[in-house]
């Protein structure tokens, strides 16, 4: 076998030059890096393939000389206790593989970094070739280079309403109306679009947008987690995220400021708020959960985190040994930990009969509308004490007139009460059990006061006073934040147990990386900053790569969750760099860097398949047309309520309860500590933009099928196509109830059938029907018409949805009519797609 290669490679002698990154790294990190790389407590035969130094020693690649290099002997091995990979790997390298392997030693073994560790530098854009790509801006450049070298010409531009829709949904995840359709197809000017990308970038909603993705890698939700799942108020640090990006923060500074914003110098409120990026993490807070070991996940959550979102890097794995791909070692794993190892958490949450189980540190907001609201319950409880001067003494006589009855029973019963005033009576006067006594009281203000006859007046006054405390508690807005108070020692853990911690670790970064520079500081702050100096590799690729990924449904890299070892090497690392190297020398602008996308004749293209497109490049890597795919649930939502007429735009607040399935949160209610009742919104805010839904993390909100679970951080979408969609679309009350909307939109727009379809076209897809599909969607609408009309009750059952009443103006079997068809033009193709 190995001559039947070498006689080969000889014929080839003028094959082209093999990449060690793009065509021979992807081969031994899949075949060979698991037992011979990076994990050296696990590595065989002291053999490491991840190297340099380690391909060379022993004559394992002895470069220009396959014949003399034994790990091709073993890839050529027939002898199963020599082969590699071994048999019992499940592991096999093709023909064409080993092949390439020898001819890249015989062409000298050249080896590389791995691409995305060495820092980017500004490549010049290359000459654009003739592709029929309009050069925009340095990204087309970069584009029709690649498309001329693969023999490909780009798509020609969409058509104006088609494009608007597109960027419109993509920058502030909403339709565009019909006037500014109207006005975009009517502006010749030669920046028409550039004025409605700046218009975009300036609108409120881009904020609501682009927190989106950032959300689920903050693993943001409104609960904690496990069987309690407690409430919490982080709602807060997602209006900051909002007012973040609507401001256009530089997003270095939108890091630093989430990372360590307490640590900064004069930290302002804002700029603690900001912490809770690391604090949205699920705390247990279940009686048999041991608390440190709590804390430690906590921690591990935390790093890979952080690690996932702005490295790029999965290192969950160095948790327990060193990676087996990346060079990331376990000292790097908890040397890394130790920045966020000062929080002075527990890993337990908070406790009590409150729905809110915040766990410290927390920092309290008492807004305006708070004091109002608190001020309010305790005028009206000091009005009725007032009344009633001598209510604590009629109280307290009343509780000792209970409590005499309860002890004076032959052999009372052991229970909470009994055993309470034991503990109260048992205690030394000088030493009072006040615990005890506080439960005592009200424990018989709570259970047994409400049960007794009379004393309708005192009633009033406990009733006030609860409603007073529990306003204070539950309502007093504690959002979850980070704080370096509790010093620790940080130990490297054997297999990532916390009860067998090894070496003490100090802060630092992964050794393969840039060293942190010493005038910083060695803590959260430190870490925050060292991910902004030049000479990062990862930062400012990862960011890019995601935006990338945002408007065109795949990033450059397309694990976008991993631009390691096992990544793929990107066919446009050029665009990248050149991407990266643009974010970092323009200060971190977002804005800048999303203009420029999708202000590119590459993103402006026309989305149409053609069979070449299919052939050549039917994943559209190459970018030769504009990416078309399903929008996920979120903005379909979103989308419904605006071309319903529906959509609240207010921005920021509380979490509201939008339609969700009856009894959706009933499988939490195992025990009556608390209330599992889903509590719907009514009026207004049960039309608020998805953004705003609570989200429940035991029970994520069910018409959201292919959101993250917000459980893990999660920075790539997931883009489904299944029959659920339709199951929600077609039935779920807000689409219902959004279609119904739509329909009296079109009804008050024109008596005329095809007029008002052309209208409810344009608001859902901006695109004006042609003559057949008028005539498709007209037939829709007769036949709905006799459906209704041969069964009138039919009608007003459909209409019967939603809380939203239909108007008394429009007969009810003709607005059914057009509510099933506007319902059916909502779940048309060109409406649930970004084109």
């Amino acid at each position: 076998m190995a001559s039947v290669i070498l006689l080969c490679a000889g014929m080839a002698g003028a094959a082209p030059a093999l990449s060690y990154n793009r065509d021979i790294r992807p081969i031994l990190s899949e075949n060979c890096f698991y037992c011979h790389g990076q994990d050296g407590n696990k590595r065989k035969a002291d053999l490491q393939l991840n190297t340099l130094e380690g391909q060379r020693a022993d004559g394992i690649i002895v470069p220009g000389k396959p014949e003399k290099s034994l790990l091709l002997d073993h890839i050529l091995s027939t002898d199963p206790d020599e082969v590699m990979p071994p048999p019992d790997s499940n592991r096999t390298l093709s023909q064409d593989q080993k092949e390439m392997i020898e001819r890249w030693i015989r062409q000298g073994a050249n080896y590389e970094s791995h691409w995305s560790f060495t820092a980017p530098e500004r490549p010049a854009p290359p000459e654009p070739g003739k592709t029929a790509l309009p050069i925009r801006n340095p990204i087309d450049r970069f584009v029709a280079g690649k498309l001329a070298a693969h023999g490909l010409a780009a798509s020609p531009e969409a058509d104006r309403p088609t494009l608007l829709r597109r960027v419109t949904l993509d920058l502030t995840g909403l339709p565009p109306s019909v006037e500014e359709i109207d006005a975009f197809v009517a502006d010749t000017s030669p920046d028409a679009y550039e004025k409605v990308v700046d218009r975009l970038l300036a609108s409120p909603h881009y904020g609501e947008r682009m927190a989106l993705p950032w959300l689920d890698a903050a693993r943001y939700a409104d609960s904690n987690g496990f069987q309690q799942d407690g409430d919490t108020h982080q709602w807060i640090w997602r209006d900051w995220v909002v007012r973040a990006l609507n401001a256009d923060m530089p997003f270095d500074q939108f890091s630093i400021e989430q990372l360590a914003g307490d640590l900064l110098p004069d930290a302002t409120q804002d700029q603690k708020i900001a912490t809770a990026f690391n604090r949205n993490h699920l705390i247990n807070g279940e009686g048999g959960a041991i608390a440190e070991e709590q804390r430690n996940v906590i921690l591990f959550d935390r790093v890979d985190v952080t690690s996932t979102t702005w490295l790029g890097l999965t290192v969950a794995c160095a948790q327990c040994h060193d990676h087996k791909y990346d060079p990331i070692t376990q000292r790097d794993y908890y040397s890394l930990m130790a920045a966020f190892n000062n929080v002075p958490e527990t890993g337990g949450a908070g406790s009590g009969p409150s729905r809110i189980r915040s766990a410290a540190p927390l920092l309290e907001l008492k807004t305006p509308e708070y004091e109002a609201q608190l001020a309010e319950l305790k005028e009206k409880t000091r009005t009725l004490m007032v009344a009633t001067p001598d209510w604590e003494k009629r109280r307290d006589a009343l509780q000792q007139e209970w409590e005499d009855r309860l002890m004076a029973e032959n052999a009372p019963a052991e229970n909470t009460w009994t055993t309470l005033i034991k503990a109260v009576k048992d205690a030394p006067p000088d030493k009072p059990n006040n615990y005890a006594k506080g439960r005592l009281g009200r424990e018989f203000e709570n259970a047994r006061l409400p049960k007794m006859p009379g004393n309708d007046d005192l009633k009033a006054i406990i009733s006030a006073k609860g409603a007073e405390e529990k306003f204070s508690r539950e309502e007093l807005l504690k959002v979850m934040v980070m704080a370096d108070t509790k010093p620790r020692e940080t130990h490297i853990l054997d297999r990532g147990d916390y009860l067998t911690p090894k070496e003490k670790v100090s802060i630092g970064t992964p050794a393969f990386l840039p060293p942190m520079p010493d005038d910083l500081p060695r803590n959260r702050l430190g870490i925050a900053r060292w991910l902004f100096l030049p000479e990062h590799p990862l930062t400012a690729r990862v960011q890019v790569n995601r935006m990338w990924q945002l408007f065109f449904g795949t990033g450059v890299v397309k694990t976008s969750e991993d631009l390691g070892v096992q990544s793929e090497v990107p066919e446009h690392q050029e665009l990248l760099d050149w991407l990266a190297v643009e974010f970092r020398e323009s200060g971190w602008k977002v804005k800048h860097m999303h203009r420029l996308i999708v202000t590119s004749g590459a993103y402006r293209q026309s989305s149409r398949v053609t069979p070449v497109h299919l052939e050549k490049d039917p994943d559209n890597r190459l970018m030769a047309r504009a990416s078309r795919f399903r929008l996920p649930s979120m903005l379909l939502r979103d989308l419904a309520l605006s071309a319903g007429g529906l959509l609240d735009g207010r921005l920021a607040g509380k979490p509201v309860y939008p339609y969700q399935p009856e009894g959706i949160w009933d499988t939490l209610a195992i025990t009556k500590e608390r209330d599992f009742s889903y509590p719907q919104s009514s009026g207004a805010d049960l039309h608020r933009r998805s953004l705003y839904t609570f989200w429940r993390r035991t029970v994520a909100p069910a018409n959201m099928f292919d959101s993250a679970s917000r459980q893990i951080c999660s920075v790539k979408s997931n883009l489904t196509n299944t029959p659920l969609h339709a199951l929600t679309t077609l039935n779920d009350p807000t689409w219902v109830e959004a279609a119904r909307g739509l329909a009296i939109r079109a009804i008050r727009h024109s008596p005329d059938a095809d007029t008002r379809l052309t209208h409810a076209m344009r608001l859902v897809t901006a695109r004006t029907p042609t003559a057949a599909q008028t005539g498709l969607l007209r037939r829709m609408v007769e036949n709905q018409r006799a459906h209704f009309t041969a069964d009138p009750a039919s009608a007003k059952a459909f209409l019967a949805n939603g809380a939203t009443p239909p108007p008394a103006d429009i007969d009810a079997v003709e607005l059914a009519t057009w509510s099933a068809a506007a319902l059916g033009i909502l779940n048309l193709d060109p409406a649930l797609t970004r084109e």
